[in-house]
This record gives C-alpha cells, sequence and structure tokens, in this order.
C-alpha cells in the first residue's frame, strides 16, 4: 500500500514537474549555453554595468539573430529564457521609466519569442525566470541557504536585488512541502481517508507558516529605497502601465505591440495551488487577473493548480464529513494563508507604498505616469486594492463550526 502511494506520488512530481525537496523551483539550473549563444550570456552576465553605463542598448543592436534550434534541453530553454528576459528588461528600461524603449530589436525579440512558444511561457521575464529558474550554489557541497546561495543574472539595485530574489526563491522552497501535503489531501480525498487529508492539511499549514517565517529574511537582505527606486522599475511589464500604454513591439514577431505584465508574487504556482486546494474562489477582477497570472507559469505547473480546481471540493467534503478535527484542520491552514498574506501587504507597504510617497514629497521625478508604479504591482494590478481583496477572500473561507446542541450532546 505505501509503495503504491508513493509510486502515484511520483507520477505526480513528473506529471507537474514538481521536485519533492524544492517543489516548483527548477533543479541544478544551467549558468552557460553553448558556444553559439556566447553573446546572450556575456550581456546577461554584464547586464548591471551595461545599464548603468548607458551601453546595453548599442550592444544590443549590433547582436546577430541567432536561431534557437540549437537549444537542445529544457533547462537549456529555461536559461536562454531568463537570459533573454533579463536583457530585454535591461533594454526596454535602461534610461528609466520617463524613456522606456518602444520596441524590441529583431535580434532579441524573435528568438525570444521562438525559446517562449517551446516552454509554453510568454516572452517576457517571469517569477519563474527570475526566482526559480535564477539561481545557483557558491559551493556545491554546501547547503541551499542564502550565505552559500547567488543569482546567475541581476539588475541594478547591488545586495537588495540579489536578496529579493533569493528570498523570493527560499520562500519558494518552503512552500515544497506544502505541495507535497496538497497531493497527498487530493489523493486522500478521492479514497474517503479523512486522516489522509488531516495529516495533508497539517503539512500545508507547516508550510505556509515556514514560508512567512522565511519571508522575514526580506528586512535583512533588501533596503526598501534601493528596491523601490532603482530595482523594481527592470521588473515592470508593459501591460496596464502607462508608461508603456501600448504595450511593446517585437520586431520581426509582430506588426503590433504587445501587451504582457511584468512578473510579480501572482506569477506563484505555489500560493494558488494552495488557493485551488482549499477552494478560495477570488471574484470580479482580482480573480481574472490571478486566472490571467497562471499564463507565466511554466505549463505543467498551471496544470496542477488546474487539476486542484476542478477535482473534489475539499471545502464541501470537510463539511460533509462533520469531523470537528478535519474542520479545525482546514481553518489552521486557512489562517495560515491569511497570515502569509497580512504579512506580504506589510511588507508591500514598507517596500513600495511608504518609499514611493517618500520620494514623491521630496519633490523626486516620480511625477506623472512614473506615479503609477507607486500603487500598480509590476504585474500591473492596483497593489493595495488587490492584496487586500486576496486577503479578505482568503478569511471568507474559514467554516464556522456548527454549534453543538444539548440535544446532540446527551446522545
Amino acid at each position: 500500500m505505501e509503495t503504491n502511494y508513493r509510486e502515484t506520488l511520483q507520477r505526480d512530481f513528473d506529471a507537474f514537474d514538481i521536485s519533492e525537496e524544492l517543489g516548483f523551483i527548477l533543479e541544478e539550473p544551467l549558468t552557460h549555453l553553448p558556444d553559439y549563444y556566447r553573446v546572450w550570456i556575456d550581456l546577461a552576465n554584464n547586464l548591471t554595468h551595461l545599464i548603468e553605463s548607458r551601453k546595453l542598448r548599442d550592444l544590443v543592436h549590433k547582436m546577430p539573430v541567432l536561431s534557437p534550434h540549437h537549444l537542445n534541453s529544457h533547462r537549456e530553454l529555461r536559461l536562454a529564457h531568463l537570459a533573454l528576459g533579463f536583457i530585454s528588461m535591461g533594454y526596454v528600461w535602461q534610461e528609466g521609466r520617463h524613456a522606456p524603449a518602444q520596441s524590441l530589436p529583431k535580434a532579441l525579440a524573435w528568438p525570444f519569442w521562438n525559446v517562449s512558444r517551446r516552454l509554453g511561457l510568454p516572452p517576457i521575464l517571469t517569477y519563474s525566470d527570475s526566482v526559480l529558474a535564477n539561481w545557483k550554489l557558491r559551493d556545491s557541497t554546501g547547503e541551499m541557504e542564502i550565505g552559500n546561495m547567488d543569482v546567475i543574472f541581476s539588475f541594478p539595485g547591488e545586495e537588495s536585488c540579489r536578496g529579493f530574489f533569493m528570498v523570493s526563491l527560499l520562500v519558494e522552497m518552503a512552500a515544497s512541502s506544502g505541495i507535497t501535503g496538497a497531493l497527498e489531501v487530493m489523493h486522500a480525498m478521492k479514497i474517503s481517508d479523512l486522516i489522509g487529508v488531516q495529516k495533508g492539511l497539517i503539512k500545508v499549514t507547516q508550510s505556509l507558516k515556514k514560508m512567512k517565517e522565511t519571508f522575514h529574511l526580506m528586512h535583512h537582505h533588501v533596503e526598501p529605497t534601493a528596491f523601490h527606486g532603482t530595482m523594481r522599475i527592470f521588473v515592470s511589464g508593459w501591460r496596464d502601465n502607462p508608461m508603456l500604454p501600448r504595450g511593446l513591439l517585437y520586431e520581426g514577431v509582430s506588426n503590433e505591440p504587445i501587451l504582457l505584465s511584468g512578473g510579480s508574487a501572482a506569477q506563484s504556482s505555489s500560493v494558488q495551488c494552495f488557493d485551488a486546494l482549499l477552494c478560495i474562489q477570488h471574484k470580479g477582477e482580482t480573480g481574472d487577473f490571478l486566472t490571467r497570472m497562471r499564463d507565466y507559469m511554466p505549463p505543467a505547473h498551471r496544470q496542477l493548480i488546474e487539476t486542484l480546481s476542478v477535482g473534489l471540493s475539499l471545502r464541501d467534503f470537510i463539511i460533509t464529513s462533520s469531523s470537528s478535527d478535519l474542520c479545525q484542520a482546514y481553518n489552521s491552514c486557512v489562517s495560515a494563508l491569511v497570515d502569509l498574506r497580512n504579512y506580504h501587504l506589510n511588507a508591500v507597504a514598507k517596500y513600495v507604498i511608504v518609499p514611493g510617497n517618500r520620494a514623491r514629497s521630496m519633490g523626486c521625478p516620480l511625477r506623472g505616469v512614473g506615479s503609477a508604479l507607486n500603487t500598480t504591482g509590476t504585474g500591473g494590478s492596483k497593489l493595495m486594492v488587490f492584496l487586500k481583496s486576496v486577503r479578505n477572500t482568503t478569511q471568507e473561507a474559514l467554516i464556522l463550526e456548527r454549534p453543538t446542541t444539548s440535544r446532540e450532546t446527551e446522545m
């Protein structure tokens, strides 16, 4: 029985491209491509210097149009997408928010488009690139902890940029046991195994608490002014962005500008998996935005969210079971997700809202379209309204336990 259960879980890990230890994080990302693509890797490796010296656009204009057909493995494609994504963001935002590029040259746009099609990802830097596939160990024999890890590519913002991507990665790592727990709950429900459902929910709850605890590292490794004033622009997209209201033209790909959202925590497959498992249904604009963000996830990860969404309803299963232990396990899990979302809200206030207000009050050049970055997420959402909405909807999922009547007690 135990062997069959392990085999079932392993099939899920394979089908949904999940690692039991790392969750949705790409295992052992490559840092080099075949020599043919050296120009991409060289530009991406030197991105901070090239942006700060205003040389990146000129070098991109001199780039040859390379065929993506020499990329053979999934890891090669992920590294190519990561490199082209970083270069594209640097190219568009090199001159800052007042002079974004209106188009991507063919040497960048055409291979990026084709690599993206092969991966089932959009041609923009996504969360699955900058967080899940953008890491390496300094000492390959050491542990995956922040002192022994580094990013593959970075933006201006020095240690705060590295810290932001690394802490986000470690939060995703903390989610890994919760993803396994979600799969366990899904299978236990199919055979009406109440104990199995409860154990799986406890695993998800512990994982959510660990995610929040790991999130604390952000305060030690990311400085708010550097994040808001220097780095954040480079993860901004060209959809619902007043700085690029028509989108971005991809030369050699399309005759019309394309609208795409920037990298956002809303693109985290882990958190959307937990929503799907717990039957938390976000409505209206919030729900539409979160559903759209699934298009920015690797297809296998997106498939897991959809599988959890259309499967048996955990909430109905628990209400029907009339088990107070199960109800308590579910409510603890929902409460842990509410706590994580509250913590995220406070972090956004510290890293986006407060420094943005301070910059405006000091007369920094954030007026007009630039000030939109203060209230809009990099994915294009109305930031605080969106975050409060997802938090409140999560809270509403709590099951109110039916009070026991005296007659029931006597029985």
